[in-house]
């Protein structure tokens, strides 16, 4: 399998991020050198998945103080000034917990090198090496959650040899800094010698499905088709597909699982038609402080998504428009929720739902 394509990388001086809102046509990485660029990309999706997108904000929180001269403002000022970076690298995208995550991470290795009499310029070096150990954990758990996922799907049917998969949304390496969640068992299966064929559904309004999961696995050698959104029924009912596996921004503590708008759809049909539905999550994903996914934010994002997405008006001017980021998937309906620390299976609360995030 060829190299993967980076999803981020700190060149030093600055976070560079692969512009995925250019995708499939262009690939193009800009300079992130401070919280407001950061903010804005998590926002705009230019980097996009809740694993990558706490990378990124890790990386935000440190650009965001490290400009701030320490001698002039105090130790008191700095960490006034730290706080408020956070609670604005928070607000960018309030769905996928692996935000707030990072940033509170980052947040506390600077308040423990305070206690132990660090100063400002050492504080900030902290910072910064836990963000890049941050993104080298994420390439790690990622490729476990691949490790795990792929002992699935060695029990699954293939058809002349080749297993066919639905996904939805992105959860590969564009979604992480490599491997990805929901991909990463295809890519590690991929390596082994196994063969698949992936059905990624389009994700409607934003179409990551067919701008960035099929641009991602065709680069790395794996058949997929871009099926639209309401088509997963067909081939589903075609015996095309042997099992579904999904990504997540937040699983709730009995097992309830946020992900990209339609994801409840498919594990709906999914069960209709007697096929594993496989969620793929770093246990920084689940939260454990929401005790079901009613209790999850549900992210609201601009209407002109949908009105205005393709370049040209799809729905008359004025109309109302509903255009939640992501839904709530009941536990009921997940068949195994595959983590780097391995496979939790129903029930899950009190089986293994309990491990804290790392």
């Amino acid at each position: 399998m060829p190299p993967m394509i980076d999803t981020m990388r700190w060149n030093g001086r600055t976070l560079q991020l692969l512009d995925q809102t250019r995708l499939p046509l262009e690939t193009i990485y800009v300079d992130i050198t401070d919280e407001r660029q950061t903010w804005d990309a998590i926002k705009r999706l230019v980097v996009r998945g809740a694993p990558a997108i706490g990378v990124a904000a890790a990386f935000g929180v440190y650009l965001g103080v490290r400009q701030l001269d320490a001698e002039a403002a105090g130790e008191d000022a700095f960490f006034r000034r730290l706080d408020e970076v956070g609670t604005y690298l928070k607000a960018s995208r309030p769905t996928a917990v692996n935000l707030a995550w990072a940033v509170d991470r980052v947040i506390a290795t600077a308040r423990t090198a305070r206690k132990s009499g660090a100063a400002i310029p050492a504080i900030q070096q902290r910072m910064l090496d836990e963000a890049i150990q941050m993104l080298e954990e994420d390439r790690n758990v990622c490729r476990s959650i691949g490790e795990h996922g792929v002992a699935l799907l060695l029990k699954l049917k293939a058809d002349d040899g080749v297993i066919g998969l639905l996904t939805h949304c992105n959860a590969g390496s564009l979604a992480t800094v490599a491997y990805g969640t929901a991909l990463a068992p295809i890519y590690v299966g991929a390596e082994r010698g196994m063969r698949f064929h992936v059905f990624a559904d389009e994700t409607r309004p934003l179409l990551q499905g067919s701008r960035i999961t099929a641009y991602e696995l065709r680069e790395n050698g794996i058949p997929v088709t871009v099926i639209c959104d309401n088509m997963a029924a067909t081939v589903m009912q075609q015996g095309k597909v042997k099992a579904v596996i999904v990504g997540t921004d937040r699983v709730a503590a009995n097992g309830d699982v946020a992900n990209k708008i339609g994801t409840l759809s498919v594990a709906i049909l999914a069960r209709h038609f007697g096929i594993p539905f496989y969620v793929a999550a770093p246990t920084s994903s689940i939260d454990l402080s929401l005790a079901d996914g009613g209790q999850i934010p549900i992210e609201q994002r601009d209407g002109r998504e949908i009105t205005e997405g393709l370049g040209r008006a799809t729905a008359p001017p004025g109309v109302d428009v509903y255009n939640p980021a992501f839904d709530v998937t009941p536990h009921e309906l997940v068949t195994a929720i595959i983590t780097e620390r391995g496979v939790i299976f129903p029930p899950y609360r009190g089986s293994g739902m309990g491990v804290s995030p790392m």
